[in-house]
């Protein structure tokens, strides 16, 4: 991830006019904003939660204008409440409210996440597991998304398609059975030299069983099995292989999925279904 491509984009598609009938410009703080005024704001937490995102602020404030001084007060990961202040950015006026929207949406977003991921880790911080993210993320901000996820305590599953051979029930089917995807794989890895992982998705204890087998896999994971499945699938690997169980789990069950022994939980829901933090820049 190019972080800087990221914020300049944003910050053009807030400020250009995409059919190019108004000049570039933040024609709100331009308006009404003399070019030389320069103020202070803070970052007011309206909420309680996870930060995440401040490092992320201070590269958008960074680019927006590399004289803007800020004084970080609350470091990410930290647990904050309503009235905490977070950070005061400090400088010419116009560049802190160019800046202003898209560090807050950056920060809620990741907040929220962090937050989400949180609570899940602190749920089964009693057992082994580990809670992992997907890659059911917002197009073009997975960065931050799983950044966010860190931040919170979870770890990252894959990145993308390129970081590991994940076989999942249409590879499995198109390729006419999961021994044929998973030799298929194997052979693939050889033939480019690669050292990536291979996980499999396995729909029940039949295959995982024909997984194990072929001794060519890194990680099996137990897509959409029952709490009992997953401890009976627990006892048949023994620990010969990584287990991570995937598929509706929620904050009724994951503690039920965690206790079974299997390694990780994977929980799309942390990057798709999360309420974000209530944050607000305000000038004094």
């Amino acid at each position: 991830m190019n972080i800087r491509d990221f914020i300049e984009k944003a910050l053009l598609e807030d400020t250009q006019d995409p059919n190019f009938i108004i000049p570039i410009g933040d024609h709100s703080a331009n308006s009404c904003i003399p070019i030389e005024d320069e103020k202070k704001a803070r970052l007011i937490v309206k909420d309680s939660g996870i930060l995440a995102g401040v490092e992320i602020a201070t590269q958008i404030f960074n680019i927006v204008d590399p004289s803007l001084k800020i004084e970080i007060l609350i470091k990410d990961g930290t647990k904050v409440k309503y009235g905490d202040i977070a950070f005061i950015v400090e400088g010419k006026t116009r560049s802190i409210l160019l800046a202003e929207r898209l560090v807050l949406n950056t920060m809620q977003r990741m907040s929220g996440i962090a937050t989400k991921t949180n609570h899940f880790v602190n749920k089964i911080a009693h057992t082994q597991c580990k809670v992992l993210d997907t890659r059911k993320t917002t197009p073009n901000f997975r960065y931050f998304e799983k950044l966010a996820v860190k931040i919170g305590g979870g770890v990252n599953h894959r990145f993308g398609l390129y970081d590991m051979i994940m076989l999942k029930d249409n590879h499995i089917d198109y390729c006419g059975g999961i021994v044929n995807a998973i030799q298929r794989a194997d052979a693939y890895k050889k033939e480019h030299q690669m050292h990536v992982p291979i996980e499999v998705e396995t729909r029940n204890l039949n295959e995982v069983q024909t997984v194990l087998e072929t001794g060519l896999v890194d990680r099996i994971m137990l897509d959409n099995f029952t709490v009992d499945a997953c401890r009976e699938a627990v006892l048949w690997v023994n620990r010969r292989l990584p287990l991570e169980a995937s598929g509706g789990i929620n904050e009724e069950t994951i503690v039920d999925y965690a206790e079974t022994g299997v390694d990780f939980v994977s929980i799309g829901s942390l990057t798709y279904s999360y309420k974000s933090l209530d944050l607000s820049l305000k000038a004094f």
